[in-house]
This record gives structure tokens, C-alpha cells and sequence, in this order.
């Protein structure tokens, strides 16, 4: 209760924070509250007809398991009712998260400071395995950078998620941050493809830095699809400064995150090339993941979970 109190004050339901989100330091109870706000939020909007319900409930027969008797609901009105699930989907779905140096843009050298696009993942990644659970649906993690990292197949089982939820915890420990962790997408998507043997619902979140691999990139995110995996590729970025290019008329240094090369210049110099060459790629992309029947979504770090969980639910809507 004292939790919940302290999260409805902070507004964390429908206000991004991230920053007031660590001091927590429970992603269970964060996801808790992301999930219940989205819904209820979804509830009251005009997608009200999306399947936010998991259970229905039958009067409780004298004699039976009390297992499943929802208390809550007996406070509420005086009887025994007994949740009844319905039958188990056959979704499963892997959440894969690019955990490379240039997923913590923006950094400071010696901030501890937590919006970054890595941090954005952890908890939208968070939300989704909460509300993949709450709708009897398997779900597994695999962490990469240039390498595989870590690989939990998808589970139900509540002992799954919390080995999900402490390996999603340790990403997002600022004295773990680890600079120059190059990326390479390509071999990852491709040992991702061959390591899920049963069809699933793959959800990525990477920033799809790859630019000198672009048409093997384009190979691995099929590759995916050959196996006949339904994809959901969401494109994190903190669109302000990478998209927009938006920085202050005046020389700034720019330093790669994964090989520590760095550039001085005035970014107003370079702005109108650089923007017409962020887009050019990522229409591309787009193109791609269109032929490919892949999901593209942009996941802009500065705007809240909803974005990302909203998109989930269409896809899910889809497939059932």
C-alpha cells in the first residue's frame, strides 16, 4: 500500500520518469503499475474494445482448491468466486534487447543519470513481460551486443520472470554501464532466429545502428521471418537529438559510444545533411521491414511506455 500511495503522488501511472522510477528498485512493482495504468487509461479511451480482461469468474463450489479464489473480489462482495483463466494462448514471445554502448545515449561522462534509451527498453521490456503474464502468455529475454549475452527460452513460470526481471534490474545499474560494447545486430538476429525452435512473436529493441551492414541486417530480420517468427521491431531513439539533430548553434563534441572516436564541429553546419541521411536510412528500413511483413515502431524515448504497449496489443489483436 505504502507503494502504491507513493507512486499515485509521484503521477509515475501516466508521467515518464525514469529517473524517479529507479529509486524503487523493484521492476515487478514498477511494470505493476505501468500495465494497471495503461489499462485503465485504455479503458477510458476509444480502444476500449482491445481484450484488457484475463479472467472471468464462477461462484466458488465447497470442497474445490482455494487456490484460485480471488480474495479481492470476496472483500468486495461477500462471496466466493473462483478465477477461471481462460484456455492457455499458444503465443510466445522473446523480447530482445540491443544492450550495446550507443543504447545509453545520452550519456555523461560520470552522470548517473537514467534517460537513455537502454533504460527506456528495461522498462517498457518490464511492462510487456507483466502483461504477457497476465494474459497466460510465454515469454522469454535475450540480451546482445556483439554477442548473444544472455538467452532465457519463453516460460511461464513465475520463477522465469524473476530471473527476467533481476537480469533487466542489472542493465539498468549506472556503475554497470559499460562503454566501447560494440554491436553487431546481424550475427545476434541470426543465432536468435535459430535458438527460438518454436514459432513466436519476437519483439527488438535496438537504436539499428548498423549502417556499413545494411543489406545483411536486412538479411537477418528475414532470417527471422523464414522461421516463420512474427516480428515486432522497435526502433528506440531519442528522437530530439538523433533525428532532429537538435543541439545549440555553437561547436560540441561528439564522442562514439562503442569505439570512443571523437569529432568536434558545429552542429548546425552539418544538420541538413545529417537529417536527410538519418531519414534516407531509416526509410529504407521501413521499405524493408514492409516487404518482410516485419512491424517497425518508432519508440521515441521521450514520449511514455504507452506507445510501446499500445503497438504490443494491436500486433496481439492480430494474430488472435
Amino acid at each position: 500500500m505504502y507503494f502504491r500511495c507513493v507512486f499515485n503522488i509521484l503521477g509515475l501511472k501516466n508521467i515518464l520518469d525514469i529517473e524517479q522510477f529507479h529509486q524503487f528498485d523493484n521492476l515487478d512493482l514498477i511494470a505493476h503499475e505501468v500495465v494497471e495504468g495503461f489499462i485503465t487509461g485504455l479503458h477510458r479511451s476509444p480502444f476500449h474494445g482491445f481484450s484488457v480482461e484475463f479472467a472471468e469468474h464462477r461462484l466458488y463450489n465447497q470442497g474445490e482448491s482455494t487456490k484460485h479464489i480471488d480474495w479481492k473480489l470476496f472483500a468486495r462482495t461477500d462471496k466466493l468466486f473462483v478465477k477461471q483463466y481462460e484456455e492457455e494462448t499458444n503465443l510466445r514471445c522473446q523480447i530482445v534487447i540491443d544492450t550495446s554502448s550507443s543504447m545509453l545515449f545520452p550519456y555523461s561522462k560520470g552522470s548517473k543519470q537514467l534517460h537513455n534509451k537502454l533504460a527506456f527498453s528495461v522498462y517498457c521490456a518490464a511492462a510487456m513481460i507483466y502483461l504477457l503474464r497476465k494474459q497466460r502468455d510465454a515469454v522469454g529475454l535475450t540480451l546482445f551486443s556483439n554477442q548473444i549475452e544472455d538467452h532465457l527460452d519463453a516460460r511461464l513460470s513465475s520463477v522465469n520472470a524473476e530471473l527476467m526481471y533481476g537480469k533487466l534490474a542489472n542493465l539498468i545499474q549506472p556503475e554497470s554501464y559499460e562503454l566501447r560494447k560494440k554491436t553487431n545486430t546481424v550475427d545476434a538476429l541470426h543465432q536468435i532466429a535459430e535458438k527460438i525452435h518454436k514459432r513466436s512473436l519476437v519483439v527488438i529493441f535496438s537504436d539499428m545502428i548498423e549502417t556499413e551492414k545494411t543489406d545483411e541486417l536486412f538479411s537477418a530480420l528475414q532470417h527471422l521471418r523464414y522461421n516463420k517468427h512474427e516480428v515486432i521491431l522497435f526502433h528506440v531513439t531519442d528522437h530530439k537529438q538523433e533525428k532532429d539533430f537538435s543541439f545549440s548553434n555553437r561547436p560540441h563534441r561528439f564522442v562514439d559510444l562503442e569505439t570512443g572516436h571523437q569529432i568536434k564541429f558545429n552542429p548546425h553546419e552539418v544538420k541538413t545533411h545529417y537529417v536527410e541521411t538519418v531519414k534516407n536510412y531509416f526509410d529504407e528500413l521501413k521499405v524493408k521491414c514492409g516487404q518482410y511483413q516485419i512491424d517497425l515502431a518508432e519508440a521515441d524515448i521521450n514520449e511514455d511506455f504507452n506507445q510501446v504497449l499500445y503497438t504490443y496489443l494491436v500486433k496481439r489483436k492480430r494474430l488472435f
